[in-house]
């Protein structure tokens, strides 16, 4: 039988630290911060890490070859129970979101949870990997903003997505190592997610400020913050390109997530909790040196 640590490596427990701020974005930016925010949140993190064991599944030939230490090739975890954790835990993310949020949010949950068996089974080692990947985050955005206007959080679900993209497009590199045209484009596509992250909400004030005006500065000190640390990053492997640097990278673009996620939260007007979600990226990338978040 596997172990908690076996269990907490096949599905990257810690890189869930990421996952709960798409929902917190995408509810602010919605106008729909309430008591059902945080069992969506919970919903997301249960899918998430159904796709992890799902992508330890499909890859478990694979892994047996390039990476041998992984959970499954190494015995630690059977193939069965891999599959079997990634099943029960889609079936209790979609199960809780309908709960929580009735027909709206299963019916966010439900491509959510289709595009990330599409992408462990499908699409991931395709050219239509990362837009896949991309479309998982963006869809985790939309499932927190079920309780309000959806289309108000597109544009923070566009900018999630495009992260997700960046982090996705290195990620096919972790193996074998990048050349040097990828962190180019993928640092110049964290530039235009940081710069739309920090911009100053549309309306300024107490209303989008939560009654503190100095709260406005938030989203481009944020956005910053979370730019500095996953373009150092990338530019590390602009110099060099071995995968060791591609494998920094991306966890970086994991662990350094919740405070682009934070920025985007606070420029929807709920500035406190914008920091109070991007304090999860110092956490994550401290269990990251326990448990691989990638």
């Amino acid at each position: 039988m596997p172990t908690l640590a076996d269990l907490a490596e096949l599905v990257r427990a810690p890189a869930a630290l990421s996952v709960p701020g798409d929902v917190v974005a995408g509810a602010a930016a919605a106008g729909s911060l309430d008591r059902r925010t945080p069992g969506l949140a919970a919903a997301s993190v249960l899918l998430y890490w159904a796709g992890m064991a799902g992508n330890d599944w499909a890859d478990r030939r694979l892994d047996a070859v390039e990476r041998p230490e992984r959970p499954i090739p190494s015995g630690r975890v059977a193939p069965e129970v891999a599959l079997g954790l990634a099943v029960g835990l889609t079936a209790a993310g979609v199960g809780l979101a309908a709960a929580v949020g009735g027909r709206r949010a299963a019916a966010v949950a439900v491509p959510l949870a289709t595009a990330v068996w599409g992408y462990d089974l499908r699409a991931k080692n395709t050219a239509a990997g990362p837009a896949v990947m991309a479309a998982c985050r963006g869809l985790d955005v939309l499932l927190g903003a079920t309780g309000g206007r959806l289309s108000r959080a597109v544009p923070a679900a566009v900018t999630v997505a495009a992260h997700t993209w960046t982090v996705t497009a290195l990620s096919r590199r972790e193996v074998d190592g990048a050349d040097m045209a990828l962190p180019l484009r993928t640092l110049a596509g964290t530039a235009l997610v940081a710069a739309g992250a920090g911009r100053p909400p549309a309306t300024t004030g107490p209303a989008r400020t939560g009654d503190r005006p100095a709260l406005a500065a938030l989203p481009a000190l944020l956005a910053t913050w979370y730019a500095a640390r996953y373009g150092a990053a990338q530019a590390r492997v602009v110099v060099d390109p071995s995968a060791g640097r591609v494998r920094a990278a991306v966890g970086a673009g994991i662990t350094g997530l919740p405070a682009l996620q934070g920025a985007l939260t606070a420029r929807a007007g709920a500035g406190l909790l914008g920091v109070a979600v991007a304090a999860a990226a110092p956490l994550a990338r401290r269990l990251a040196r326990k448990v691989s978040p990638t």
